[in-house]
Parts: C-alpha cells; structure tokens; sequence
C-alpha cells in the first residue's frame, strides 16, 4: 500500500500557505445521549449516580482552577510588557532627542490586568513597543556617545531579555488555552459540565498581520 502523503509523488502546493488563527470562539453542546447517560447512571442505583455527580463537581472546580491559571499567564504577558514600557521610560530621557511614548500605551497595561482588553489590543501595545525600540536604534548608531553609555546599552540588552520572555510567555499561555479546549470536550463528565456551565473554546495567541508582513521582510 502506498502512503497517503507521499512527499515524492504527492500534490505540493509551490506558492506556499499561510496559516491563520480562526478567532471564533465555539460553544460546548451535549445531545440527548449525554441526558440518558446521566439518567442510566441513577436507574442503575444510587451509588453510581452520586458517584457521576461528585465527578461534575470535581470537574467543574477543574474548570476554575484551569481558567484562573489562564487569567495568570495572560497577566504574565502583561508584566513583561508593562516592564519593557518601563525600560523605555528610563532610557529615553537619556537620548539626545528624547522619544516619547504615547500615554495610551501605559493605560492599555493598566486594563490589561482587569481582563478589560482582548489579546488583540495586548498585541497592539507589543507591536507599538517593538516599533518604538526599533526607532532607538538610529539614534544610538548616530550618536556612538550614546550607543556606549552603559544604562542604554543595558537597557537595550533588557529589552532583548524580555522579547524572549514575552515569546515564552504566550507560549505557555497558549499551552493553557490548547489545554482547556481539549478538555471541554471530554465527554462524559467535563463535556457535560462545560455544555450546562456555558463554556466556550478560548482564542490563542495570534500575531498580528503587520507583523506577519515584517517577518516576511528582508533583514540581512
């Protein structure tokens, strides 16, 4: 029998394809074999319906832990990047032409930690901190004076630091998202759970199209 994907003789697509994160956000829904499920379980006795039900209560006490732990790593994202508009507050004063950051910045990390913002607007003030450190560079290159003052090129070397934190970060974060819409669908008892709570699939993180279109670019 010949493989079904056949790398040599198989159909390959020569333009390549971009994958996209489809942002939508499925509901969790049970049919009536889950009602006769739950309904066998205490016409067989009493036992094993109580059984079943300290099995939901264990499984809806899961969900919370599980969605508390997604409200953590979301607000570790935020950390980082309310560290890095920090960094850029101390290191600007220190450049001939001063930048300045837009205040709008500091109060989208402030809303972050009230869960107020969807991951969009959190990539948002990424992408503008990106685009501000990026416009650092110029300067520093202009002015050799500047490029070797010790708090820029530390600050610099933080900025580098926590890129990679914040890389790091929405990787675990997104761990935690993939972990909780597989278990919402396990039947019998998280699926059923999660169908009467009302719970939905939770949207990962996902970069935005400008910085998909960088990534394509040119560096070197």
């Amino acid at each position: 029998m010949a493989n079904e994907l056949d790398e040599l003789t198989g159909y390959v697509n020569a333009e390549g394809r971009d994958i996209n994160v489809i942002e939508k956000q499925l509901p969790v829904k049970t049919g009536v074999g889950s009602v006769i499920f739950e309904i066998m379980l205490w016409v067989l006795g009493i036992l094993p319906g109580i059984i079943f039900l300290f099995m939901k209560t264990n499984a809806a006490n899961y969900f919370r832990q599980l969605q508390q732990k997604i409200q953590a790593d979301a607000s570790q994202i935020d950390n980082y990047i309310e560290q890095r508009v920090q960094i850029l507050q101390n290191v600007a004063p220190l450049l001939e032409k001063a930048i300045d950051l837009d205040k709008d910045v500091m109060k989208s990390v402030a809303a972050f930690r009230g869960g107020m913002n969807p991951d969009a607007e959190r990539n948002e003030v990424s992408r503008q901190l990106d685009g501000v450190f990026a416009s650092l560079v110029p300067h520093m290159e202009a002015y050799p004076e500047l490029k070797a003052h010790e708090a820029i090129a530390d600050a610099m070397q933080q900025n580098s630091y926590l890129q990679k934190e914040i890389t790091a970060a929405r990787t675990l974060y997104n761990d935690t998202v993939n972990q909780w819409n597989t278990d919402i669908y396990d039947w019998p008892t998280k699926m059923i759970v999660a169908a009467k709570a009302g719970y939905t699939t939770r949207i990962p993180f996902t970069a935005s199209a400008e910085t998909k279109a960088r990534a394509r670019g040119v560096f070197f």
